[in-house]
Protein backbone atom coordinates (compact mmCIF):
# COMPACT_ATOMS: atom_id res chain seq x y z
CA UNK A 1 0.00 0.00 0.00
CA UNK A 2 1.58 3.40 -0.63
CA UNK A 3 1.59 5.72 2.16
CA UNK A 4 -0.18 9.41 1.94
CA UNK A 5 2.68 11.00 3.38
CA UNK A 6 6.38 10.00 4.09
CA UNK A 7 9.12 11.17 6.07
CA UNK A 8 12.32 9.69 4.56
CA UNK A 9 15.69 10.26 6.68
CA UNK A 10 14.31 13.64 8.08
CA UNK A 11 16.34 15.76 10.64
CA UNK A 12 15.13 18.89 11.79
CA UNK A 13 18.14 21.39 13.58
CA UNK A 14 17.89 25.07 14.68
CA UNK A 15 21.49 26.22 14.73
CA UNK A 16 23.72 23.49 17.14
CA UNK A 17 20.17 22.20 18.74
CA UNK A 18 18.89 19.05 16.87
CA UNK A 19 15.00 19.03 17.21
CA UNK A 20 14.59 15.81 15.28
CA UNK A 21 16.94 13.25 14.42
CA UNK A 22 16.52 10.88 11.52
CA UNK A 23 12.82 10.04 11.52
CA UNK A 24 11.41 7.33 8.67
CA UNK A 25 7.79 7.76 8.73
CA UNK A 26 4.68 6.95 6.66
CA UNK A 27 1.11 7.47 7.00
CA UNK A 28 -1.23 5.54 5.47
CA UNK A 29 -5.13 6.15 4.30
CA UNK A 30 -7.42 5.76 6.54
CA UNK A 31 -6.36 5.69 10.08
CA UNK A 32 -5.39 8.11 13.25
CA UNK A 33 -1.85 8.30 13.85
CA UNK A 34 -1.31 9.35 17.42
CA UNK A 35 1.79 11.61 17.86
CA UNK A 36 2.27 11.30 21.59
CA UNK A 37 4.96 12.46 23.83
CA UNK A 38 5.72 15.59 26.59
CA UNK A 39 6.47 19.02 25.91
CA UNK A 40 9.55 19.56 23.78
CA UNK A 41 9.48 15.93 22.52
CA UNK A 42 9.66 17.32 19.07
CA UNK A 43 5.60 16.62 18.77
CA UNK A 44 5.02 20.08 16.80
CA UNK A 45 8.26 20.15 14.78
CA UNK A 46 7.06 17.04 13.06
CA UNK A 47 3.91 18.22 11.94
CA UNK A 48 5.52 21.75 11.17
CA UNK A 49 7.65 19.37 8.55
CA UNK A 50 4.29 16.97 7.46
CA UNK A 51 2.52 20.46 6.84
CA UNK A 52 5.85 21.96 4.63
CA UNK A 53 5.81 25.04 7.35
CA UNK A 54 9.12 23.67 7.98
CA UNK A 55 12.04 22.35 5.77
CA UNK A 56 13.74 19.27 6.82
CA UNK A 57 17.72 20.11 7.35
CA UNK A 58 17.96 17.02 5.79
CA UNK A 59 15.79 13.98 4.89
CA UNK A 60 12.58 14.66 2.59
CA UNK A 61 9.07 15.02 3.33
CA UNK A 62 6.59 13.71 0.16
CA UNK A 63 3.13 12.91 -0.58
CA UNK A 64 1.80 10.50 -2.75
CA UNK A 65 3.81 9.77 -5.76
CA UNK A 66 6.61 11.55 -4.35
CA UNK A 67 5.25 14.66 -4.68
CA UNK A 68 7.26 17.42 -2.02
CA UNK A 69 4.27 18.24 0.27
CA UNK A 70 5.83 22.09 -0.16
CA UNK A 71 4.09 21.82 -3.22
CA UNK A 72 0.97 20.30 -2.47
CA UNK A 73 -0.36 21.70 0.49
CA UNK A 74 -3.90 22.05 -0.24
CA UNK A 75 -4.16 18.48 0.17
CA UNK A 76 -3.37 18.82 4.35
CA UNK A 77 -5.76 20.29 6.77
CA UNK A 78 -4.12 21.98 9.77
CA UNK A 79 -5.41 22.86 13.07
CA UNK A 80 -2.18 24.56 14.78
CA UNK A 81 -1.98 24.79 18.98
CA UNK A 82 -3.20 28.65 18.18
CA UNK A 83 -6.17 28.81 16.65
CA UNK A 84 -5.15 32.08 14.93
CA UNK A 85 -8.85 33.48 14.14
CA UNK A 86 -9.43 36.89 13.00
CA UNK A 87 -11.74 37.84 16.27
CA UNK A 88 -13.66 40.71 14.04
CA UNK A 89 -15.35 38.06 11.69
CA UNK A 90 -17.52 35.76 12.21
CA UNK A 91 -16.69 32.17 12.79
CA UNK A 92 -18.00 31.27 9.04
CA UNK A 93 -16.09 34.39 7.53
CA UNK A 94 -12.38 32.50 8.54
CA UNK A 95 -13.13 29.78 7.06
CA UNK A 96 -15.08 31.39 3.80
CA UNK A 97 -11.51 33.23 3.77
CA UNK A 98 -9.23 30.19 4.20
CA UNK A 99 -11.45 27.86 1.47
CA UNK A 100 -11.09 31.14 -0.97
CA UNK A 101 -7.35 30.54 -0.44
CA UNK A 102 -7.44 26.77 -1.29
CA UNK A 103 -9.85 27.75 -4.50
CA UNK A 104 -12.52 26.54 -3.04
CA UNK A 105 -16.22 27.61 -3.72
CA UNK A 106 -18.12 29.16 -1.18
CA UNK A 107 -21.42 26.91 -1.54
CA UNK A 108 -19.44 24.09 -1.65
CA UNK A 109 -17.12 25.09 1.63
CA UNK A 110 -20.47 25.84 3.44
CA UNK A 111 -21.90 22.34 2.59
CA UNK A 112 -18.63 21.06 4.29
CA UNK A 113 -18.83 23.45 7.18
CA UNK A 114 -22.48 23.27 7.87
CA UNK A 115 -22.21 19.64 7.81
CA UNK A 116 -19.53 19.40 10.50
CA UNK A 117 -20.83 22.37 12.80
CA UNK A 118 -24.05 20.13 13.21
CA UNK A 119 -21.56 17.03 14.65
CA UNK A 120 -19.77 19.73 16.59
CA UNK A 121 -23.03 21.46 17.54
CA UNK A 122 -21.63 24.91 16.66
CA UNK A 123 -24.29 25.16 13.70
CA UNK A 124 -26.19 28.12 15.52
CA UNK A 125 -23.18 30.35 15.97
CA UNK A 126 -21.45 30.28 12.43
CA UNK A 127 -22.58 33.54 12.10
CA UNK A 128 -21.63 35.09 15.55
CA UNK A 129 -17.96 36.95 15.67
CA UNK A 130 -14.98 35.03 17.15
CA UNK A 131 -14.39 37.78 19.55
CA UNK A 132 -16.80 36.54 22.21
CA UNK A 133 -15.94 33.13 21.43
CA UNK A 134 -14.86 30.34 24.18
CA UNK A 135 -11.67 28.61 23.92
CA UNK A 136 -13.95 25.34 23.13
CA UNK A 137 -15.77 27.00 19.94
CA UNK A 138 -12.71 28.88 18.88
CA UNK A 139 -11.24 25.45 18.54
CA UNK A 140 -14.02 23.77 17.02
CA UNK A 141 -14.15 27.06 14.66
CA UNK A 142 -10.45 26.38 13.91
CA UNK A 143 -11.26 22.48 12.95
CA UNK A 144 -14.02 23.77 10.64
CA UNK A 145 -11.74 26.04 9.11
CA UNK A 146 -9.24 23.05 8.09
CA UNK A 147 -11.95 21.06 6.68
CA UNK A 148 -13.53 23.35 4.65
CA UNK A 149 -11.27 22.83 1.19
CA UNK A 150 -11.66 18.68 2.12
CA UNK A 151 -8.43 17.81 2.79
CA UNK A 152 -7.20 14.36 2.56
CA UNK A 153 -4.59 14.59 5.42
CA UNK A 154 -5.99 16.60 8.67
CA UNK A 155 -3.13 17.25 11.07
CA UNK A 156 -3.90 17.96 14.90
CA UNK A 157 -1.71 19.78 17.02
CA UNK A 158 -2.87 19.02 21.12
CA UNK A 159 -6.81 19.53 19.37
CA UNK A 160 -8.37 19.21 23.15
CA UNK A 161 -6.10 21.20 24.69
CA UNK A 162 -7.78 23.73 27.50
CA UNK A 163 -11.09 22.75 26.34
CA UNK A 164 -13.89 21.27 29.32
CA UNK A 165 -15.11 17.49 28.99
CA UNK A 166 -17.94 18.22 27.16
CA UNK A 167 -15.88 20.13 23.83
CA UNK A 168 -12.83 17.51 23.92
CA UNK A 169 -15.11 14.70 24.14
CA UNK A 170 -17.11 16.25 20.79
CA UNK A 171 -13.73 16.84 18.92
CA UNK A 172 -12.58 13.00 19.40
CA UNK A 173 -16.05 12.22 18.07
CA UNK A 174 -15.66 14.11 15.28
CA UNK A 175 -12.01 12.76 14.60
CA UNK A 176 -13.53 9.03 14.75
CA UNK A 177 -16.39 10.31 12.24
CA UNK A 178 -13.80 11.47 9.55
CA UNK A 179 -12.02 8.30 10.39
CA UNK A 180 -14.95 5.75 9.69
CA UNK A 181 -15.76 7.56 6.48
CA UNK A 182 -11.92 7.31 5.12
CA UNK A 183 -10.17 10.30 6.46
CA UNK A 184 -6.74 10.44 7.78
CA UNK A 185 -5.52 11.68 10.49
CA UNK A 186 -2.63 12.69 12.56
CA UNK A 187 -3.31 13.39 16.59
CA UNK A 188 -0.74 15.03 18.43
CA UNK A 189 -1.22 14.69 22.21
CA UNK A 190 0.28 13.84 25.42
CA UNK A 191 -2.91 12.86 26.71
CA UNK A 192 -2.17 8.74 26.91
CA UNK A 193 -5.66 7.89 27.86
CA UNK A 194 -6.63 10.42 24.74
CA UNK A 195 -4.59 8.49 22.11
CA UNK A 196 -5.91 5.18 23.05
CA UNK A 197 -9.13 6.50 22.60
CA UNK A 198 -9.28 7.74 19.34
CA UNK A 199 -5.75 5.98 17.57
CA UNK A 200 -5.25 3.28 16.02
CA UNK A 201 -1.74 3.51 15.57
CA UNK A 202 0.69 5.50 18.43
CA UNK A 203 4.04 6.59 17.64
CA UNK A 204 5.91 7.66 21.19
CA UNK A 205 8.24 10.64 20.40
CA UNK A 206 10.57 11.50 23.13
CA UNK A 207 13.75 14.31 22.85
CA UNK A 208 12.77 14.66 19.02
CA UNK A 209 13.25 10.37 18.11
CA UNK A 210 10.49 7.89 17.78
CA UNK A 211 10.95 5.58 20.44
CA UNK A 212 8.01 3.52 19.58
CA UNK A 213 5.21 2.92 16.71
CA UNK A 214 2.47 0.81 16.88
CA UNK A 215 -1.02 -0.09 18.01
CA UNK A 216 -1.75 0.16 21.73
CA UNK A 217 -1.45 -3.67 22.24
CA UNK A 218 1.92 -4.23 19.98
CA UNK A 219 3.41 -1.14 22.41
CA UNK A 220 2.16 -3.20 25.57
CA UNK A 221 3.99 -6.12 23.92
CA UNK A 222 6.85 -4.47 23.48
CA UNK A 223 7.29 -3.54 26.85
CA UNK A 224 5.40 -6.15 28.74
CA UNK A 225 3.30 -3.54 30.75
CA UNK A 226 -0.10 -3.54 31.44
CA UNK A 227 -0.96 -0.08 30.29
CA UNK A 228 0.18 2.60 27.92
CA UNK A 229 1.34 4.96 30.78
CA UNK A 230 3.42 2.05 31.44
CA UNK A 231 4.57 1.24 28.29
CA UNK A 232 5.20 5.35 27.94
CA UNK A 233 7.47 5.31 31.03
CA UNK A 234 9.49 2.05 30.02
CA UNK A 235 10.18 3.63 26.21
CA UNK A 236 11.09 7.43 28.07
CA UNK A 237 13.86 6.81 30.61
CA UNK A 238 15.79 8.99 29.06
CA UNK A 239 15.62 12.39 31.23
CA UNK A 240 13.43 15.02 28.82
CA UNK A 241 15.01 18.05 27.37
CA UNK A 242 13.83 21.63 28.06
CA UNK A 243 11.15 22.92 25.43
CA UNK A 244 13.65 24.41 22.60
CA UNK A 245 13.25 27.83 21.87
CA UNK A 246 13.11 27.86 17.28
CA UNK A 247 15.62 30.22 16.24
CA UNK A 248 15.46 29.50 12.71
CA UNK A 249 14.75 32.91 10.29
CA UNK A 250 11.31 32.28 8.56
CA UNK A 251 11.11 31.04 5.03
CA UNK A 252 8.79 33.26 2.77
CA UNK A 253 6.20 29.76 2.86
CA UNK A 254 6.55 30.17 6.92
CA UNK A 255 6.24 33.99 7.04
CA UNK A 256 2.92 32.96 5.20
CA UNK A 257 1.73 30.71 7.17
CA UNK A 258 2.11 32.54 10.44
CA UNK A 259 0.01 35.26 8.01
CA UNK A 260 -2.54 33.58 7.89
CA UNK A 261 -2.77 32.01 11.12
CA UNK A 262 -1.73 34.74 13.32
CA UNK A 263 -4.52 37.57 13.30
CA UNK A 264 -3.41 40.68 12.19
CA UNK A 265 -2.09 43.26 14.74
CA UNK A 266 -4.57 45.82 14.20
CA UNK A 267 -7.48 43.77 14.35
CA UNK A 268 -8.05 43.31 17.95
CA UNK A 269 -8.04 39.55 19.11
CA UNK A 270 -8.96 38.30 22.91
CA UNK A 271 -7.79 34.31 22.63
CA UNK A 272 -9.37 33.23 25.56
CA UNK A 273 -7.63 30.69 27.83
Amino acid sequence: MQPLLSLKNVKKSFGDVQAIEYVNLNIYKNSVIGLVGGNGAGKTTLLRLMSGVYRPTEGSVNLENNRPVTEMRSVLGVVPESTGLYSKLTAWENIRYHSRLHGIDDQLAWNRTYRFAKLLDIDGSLHRYTEGFSRGMKQKTALLRALAHGPQILLLDEPTGGLDVTSARTVRKLVMKLKDEGGTVVYSTHHLAEAQQVCDRIIIVHNGIIQADGTPDELLELTQTSTLEEAYVSLTKETARPRMEETEKPSKISAIWRRLFTPSSSLEVNEDE
